[in-house]
């Protein structure tokens, strides 16, 4: 049997042997002075939490949706220019602007891989070339019904927002399991 190795204490920091591997603090006195910080740590992030805004979460969402879009996209070439190449960076390209039709934001039609440098930074989205193949990804049927949703209003709530975090974290954790 291992004897265990010396620790330092997480609370105190002083050198000391552990009596078990999972000791983490050197004495009684320093488990409830650890223990207590980790309750005001906990505290803290439950308060901070309650301090975002509605516009705090849509950052977020916005960050964790293109991620999921990066990654459904993958092994597909640029939307706009075909470009596969694997040596540059691509973003999540909306077809509708996010600034013009807000609404389409989030929708996994308006929104394909797009070489960043050159289509969607220098041709501001290179949507001449976007229009033409996007039918041809998604098909007329779903390119129609993408232009009628343009002009519907959507508002989401924070509970909604939420709930779409979580729904593009699970699909970007799927995507990620099974390639």
């Amino acid at each position: 049997m291992k004897l265990p190795k010396q620790k330092k204490c997480r609370w105190c920091e002083g050198d000391f042997m552990p009596r078990n591997s999972f000791q983490v603090v050197c004495s009684p006195s320093c488990a409830v002075n650890y223990n207590r910080d980790k309750e005001v740590v906990k505290k803290v992030k439950t308060m901070a939490e309650g301090l975002k805004t509605h516009s705090d979460y849509l950052k977020i969402l916005q960050v964790v949706f293109n991620s999921f879009i990066r990654l459904r996209d993958k092994d597909q070439p640029c939307i706009s220019c075909g470009t596969t190449n694997k040596d540059i960076k691509y973003d999540a390209g909306h077809f509708y602007s996010v600034g013009a039709y807000p609404n389409l934001r989030f929708n996994e039609l308006n929104v394909h891989r797009q070489c960043s440098n050159n289509c969607n930074m220098h041709k501001s989205g290179n949507f001449a070339e976007y229009n033409i193949k996007l039918p041809e990804r998604i098909g007329i049927e779903a390119y129609q019904k993408l232009m009628n949703e343009r002009n519907i209003p959507l508002k989401l709530s924070i509970p909604e927002i939420k709930e779409l975090i979580k729904h593009y974290k699970n699909k970007t954790k799927e995507l990620k399991l099974n390639p």
